[in-house]
């Protein structure tokens, strides 16, 4: 069924087989698709889905080089990314295509009813974008294989009242994997890291030094000028600094405030204004938020 034009909707596992020249699935909810079965005839004029349905996909052998940021990174072992339902993706041409890996899908359904129907939200990286994959070594795509081996049993086992249990709890243990490993290519990778949170502090910087009546920095906005997904540039912050992309922000935006009350006589509703917040007791409710005592006595303090 077509959605907009050159864009072809998947709402289910069964549309998604059908549409790949695929058998049917032995599971409704859930598949695991061996690239190298796909039959490349039957893609080869549709290049671009909108899946309603959750994406993890591993390819070996990256062909050339993968970009991120200013550096380029040239890896053997799985190159492993992230798709949430409602995105919009892209298949490869024919003779670009990567027959060497697998692609977990699964429908939101399957996991409505469980804990990981709510917390799935809070792993990250399915916001990433493309160049921000994850990189796994030899060891780490070994762990990665046992568990999808084993949702890929319980997907082709006889069904009972405890297979979608089951198939929940691994996906809960893959995903926390893989958080794991996330946090480990954030340290490992020390150079991009690195060149990243150096650059994002600068414009942070040059955000609250040089604007005056400026308006707040969001986090869709510096993530945009640094390159990176929002979700990226959070997760990376969090786990090199302790605290993600918002809380930065914060408190910028309370050193500055800092010093204008400590340096002038602008009243403050002014230096709200000044500092980008439309009504000034958004202002003073986030500055004692952060600071335990209003603008005001912090400025009082000081005389």
């Amino acid at each position: 069924m077509t959605h907009l034009p050159n864009i072809e909707k998947i709402s289910s596992i069964q549309a998604l087989h059908r549409y790949m020249g695929l058998t049917s699935p032995a599971n409704p909810l859930i598949t695991i698709i061996q690239h190298e079965s796909v039959p490349t005839t039957e893609l080869a004029n549709r290049q671009r889905l909108l899946l309603d349905l959750y994406n993890i996909s591993i390819k070996r052998s990256f062909k050339g080089l993968l970009k991120y940021g200013k550096n380029q990174y040239d890896f053997d072992e799985g190159t492993m990314s992230f798709i949430a339902p409602k995105q919009i993706i892209g298949i490869e041409g024919a003779a670009d295509r990567n027959k060497d890996g697998w692609s977990l899908l699964f429908h939101p359904d399957l996991i409505r009813q469980y804990p990981l129907g709510t917390t799935i939200k809070q792993y990250g990286f399915f916001a990433y974008d493309v160049n921000e994959a994850l990189h796994l070594s030899a060891e780490e795509e070994k762990t990665i294989q046992v568990i999808v081996q084993n949702i890929q049993h319980e997907i082709d086992a006889r069904l009972d009242h405890f297979s979608q249990d089951v198939i929940v709890s691994n996906l809960a243990l893959l995903l926390n994997y893989c958080n794991r490993f996330y946090s480990r290519q954030f340290i490992t990778r020390k150079m991009a890291t690195n060149d990243l949170l150096v650059n994002f502090e600068q414009l942070l910087d040059r955000y609250f030094t040089t604007n005056t009546n400026m308006t707040l920095p969001t986090v869709e906005k510096l993530a945009k000028e640094l390159h990176v997904s929002a979700a990226y540039l959070s997760d990376m912050l969090r786990q090199v600094t302790g605290q993600n992309t918002q809380q930065h922000i914060h408190h910028a935006l309370i050193e500055k405030a800092k010093e204008i009350l400590t340096t002038t006589n602008l009243s403050v509703s002014e230096i709200a204004y000044q500092l980008g917040f439309e009504y000034p007791q958004s202002f003073s409710k986030l500055f004692k938020n952060k600071t335990s005592i209003t603008p005001l006595a912090y400025r009082h303090s000081f005389n």
